[in-house]
C-alpha cells in the first residue's frame, strides 16, 4: 500500500484546523476518525473496512457534533487505505473537514453569543416605542439583535465555505482580487475576486440565485464587466446559477457572459456541470453535503411561517418552531462576537490545501 505523499499529508494536516490562537479548532484523531467512516459510507467501501462496523452517524445530525467520534481508530491508517482505493478520498476528506469545523465553529458561537446591552440597541427602541410596554419593546429589542448577530456568524462562516468547497471539488481554488489573474480593464494594475479559477483556462462566478431586484447601478455595471474582464485576461467566463428562476436580470447576465465566448449554466444545469467537472466521487460529495441540503430546504419552504418561540433557560435556549424544539447549551462563559463582513476577503484561504 502506497503512503500518502506530502502534499496530501499538507492537505489533510490544514484540513484538520481552523484558525488560530485561544479560538483555534482542531479536529483530533478520533473526530477525523468518524469523518473517514462516513466518506467509507458515502462511497460504499464499509466492506473495505472492517473498523467501521455498525452504520455511521449521518453528517447533517440533530446530535451535539463535538460528539461526533469514533475513539480507537488509527486514523492516518484508515485515511491512507482510503485514499489508495478512490484517487480523490484526500480532496473529499478536506471539503468535509472543512464544513465540519465551521459547523462546529457556529455551533460554538450559538452556544457563547451573548445578549447585546441596553446601550447597543436602546436607541434603536425610538421608532417603535410605545407600540409595547418598555419591558416588551426591551426584549423584543435583546431577541432581535441576538438572532441578527448570529445571522450574520451564518453568513460569514457561510461565506468560508460554501463557494470554496465547490471551487476545490471542481479542482479549482477561489481567489482574491490581490492574487487574481483576472485584471480589470479599467486598471491592469487591479485584480478582480473570482469564485473558482480552474486551472489557466477558465474563470466562475457562482450565484445562488439572481434576483430581479435593482442594485445599484454601479454594482450591476461590475456584475455585467466580470465577463468581459475575463475574455480580456485571456480567461473563459463560466455563470453558475443554482436558482432556475428567471427574470430580466438573470437573461442580462447570461447574455454578457455568452457574448464574452463564455457560458451560462443555471438550475439543474448548474449541477450537472459541476458534477461532470467534479469526477465521480466529488460528485458524491456535491450531491450529498450541497445540492441535497438545499434542495430540501428549498422544497419544504413554507407558503405560511408556523409560530415560532425563543425561550431563555438560563443555562440553555429552548427555540419552538410548530411543534420541534431546539434546545442549545448555554455557556457560562459568554461573549459579544461582533459583527462581521457577510463574505469574507480571504475566503480563498480559509479552505485547507489553496495556498
Amino acid at each position: 500500500m502506497e503512503s500518502l505523499s506530502l502534499a496530501q499529508k499538507s492537505l489533510i494536516t490544514k484540513a484538520r484546523t481552523l484558525g488560530s490562537g485561544a479560538g483555534k479548532l482542531k479536529l483530533d484523531d478520533a473526530v477525523c476518525a468518524y469523518l473517514v467512516s462516513v466518506i467509507v459510507e458515502d462511497l460504499g467501501l464499509k466492506d473495505r473496512f472492517s473498523e467501521f462496523k455498525t452504520a455511521a452517524i449521518p453528517f447533517y445530525t440533530d446530535q451535539d457534533l463535538e460528539k461526533l467520534t469514533i475513539p480507537g481508530v488509527r486514523f492516518l491508517d484508515v485515511m491512507t487505505r482510503l485514499v489508495n482505493i478512490s484517487r480523490d478520498a484526500d480532496t473529499y476528506f478536506a471539503c468535509l473537514a472543512s464544513l465540519h469545523t465551521r459547523r462546529l465553529k457556529l455551533q460554538r458561537i450559538m452556544r457563547k453569543q451573548a445578549f447585546p446591552s441596553m446601550d447597543q440597541v436602546g436607541p434603536r427602541g425610538l421608532l417603535q416605542f410605545g407600540s409595547l410596554s418598555p419591558k416588551g419593546l426591551a426584549t423584543l429589542l435583546f431577541w432581535r439583535k441576538w438572532i441578527f448577530d448570529i445571522d450574520n456568524r451564518v453568513a460569514q462562516e457561510t461565506g468560508y465555505v460554501f463557494e470554496p468547497i465547490l471551487a476545490f471539488a471542481i479542482g479549482g481554488m477561489p481567489v482574491a482580487q490581490g492574487k487574481s489573474p483576472i485584471r480589470r480593464e479599467s486598471d491592469k494594475t487591479k485584480g478582480r475576486q473570482v469564485d473558482c479559477v480552474l486551472g489557466t483556462e477558465f474563470a466562475y462566478e457562482m450565484k445562488l440565485r439572481v434576483t430581479i431586484a435593482a442594485s445599484g447601478q454601479g454594482r450591476w455595471a461590475e456584475e455585467l464587466q466580470f465577463p468581459i474582464d475575463c475574455q480580456k485576461s485571456g480567461y473563459k467566463p463560466i455563470l453558475v446559477v443554482f436558482d432556475p428562476t428567471k427574470n430580466v436580470k438573470l437573461d442580462e447576465l447570461e447574455k454578457a457572459f455568452r457574448a464574452a465566448g463564455g457560458e451560462a449554466h443555471i438550475g439543474p444545469d448548474a449541477w450537472s456541470h459541476l458534477d461532470a467537472k467534479a469526477g465521480p466521487t466529488m460528485a458524491t460529495f456535491i450531491e450529498k453535503y450541497v445540492r441535497k441540503p438545499i434542495a430540501d430546504l428549498i422544497a419544504a419552504a413554507p407558503e405560511k411561517l408556523p409560530d415560532i418561540t425563543f425561550s431563555d433557560q438560563g443555562r440553555a435556549l429552548k427555540i419552538t418552531v410548530g411543534e420541534e424544539v431546539l434546545v442549545v447549551p448555554r455557556d457560562e462563559v459568554l461573549q459579544d462576537f461582533g459583527d462581521e463582513d457577510a463574505i469574507p476577503e480571504d475566503a480563498a484561504e480559509q479552505l485547507p490545501g489553496i495556498d
